[in-house]
Parts: structure tokens; sequence; C-alpha cells
């Protein structure tokens, strides 16, 4: 039985609305509607309101959906890829290269434009080097699945 068959099943067996289920655990009716619909999933701290609700264990709840826990074991996979790569950071070195050429140019052409540009995009990706690849990483899921 899917997450959101079994939310329903435990609502209506608590006599309960939608609605009124959406205001105990502070989100919008929409949210519920979308659980219940398996057409989303909802949040750790929600599944730990609806398991106190519906007295019963996360586990209860999940162990029952195959599509859920493949979506929990692929998001594990990804947390310990990126864990991998935290040690060999590259972007770290990349937005240094760029900085420096950056700075180079800008001495040797004697353009600031062209060295405050380069500048920030090092910089940027040294800042947001790990966001990047999670962008990227998604996109090219995203086109696998397609």
């Amino acid at each position: 039985m899917r997450l959101g068959d079994q939310l329903q099943r435990l609502r209506e067996e608590k006599n309960m609305s939608g609605e009124e289920l959406a205001q105990q655990i502070n989100v919008s009716r929409q949210a519920v509607y979308k659980w219940e619909n398996n057409k989303g999933y909802p949040d750790i701290q929600n599944l730990l309101r609806l398991s106190e609700i519906y007295e019963t264990t996360i586990d209860e709840l999940i162990k029952n959906d195959p599509t859920l826990q493949r979506k929990i074991d692929n998001n594990q996979d990804e947390s310990k890829e990126l864990d991998d790569e935290e040690m060999l950071n590259p972007g770290f070195y990349i937005g240094i290269v760029i900085i420096f050429l950056g700075i180079f140019l800008g001495i040797a052409l004697g353009n600031l434009i062209v060295s405050t540009f380069l500048n920030i995009i090092g910089t940027l990706i040294i800042c947001f080097y790990k966001d990047i690849l999670r962008f990227l990483k998604n996109i090219k899921k995203d086109f696998n699945e397609q």
C-alpha cells in the first residue's frame, strides 16, 4: 500500500477531514491532498506529526511504500556522493584560478570590467560549487528519467 493510500485510510479511521488534519499539522489542505493522492510526500517533520496523530510509527507509515523507500535511498546515495566530493572540492581551486586570471587580465589589459566580472564568477564558484553540482546532477537525473 502506498503512503498516500495509507494516510487517507488512517485519516478516515480517525473521522477527520483533510482540512482538520491540515490545521492540526499546520499545512495547507492542498498539501494533505497531494500526500493522500501520491503526488508528493510529507517531509520528515510532517511524518513525525502524522505518526503522532495516527498513533503509529514512521516505520509503519513508510515501510509499505517502495517508491518512497527508493526515493529515500536515492537521497542517501546523493548525500554520500556529495560527502565524497567535499574531500576533493575542486570548486575552490577552480574559483581561485578564475580570480587570479581576472586579476592578471585586469593588469595586462587594464580592463577593470573584465577583472571584476571574473573575480565575481570565481568567488561564486568557490561559494556555490556544491550547489552548482547538485543542480547539474538533478538536471542529468531528470534527463535520464525521461
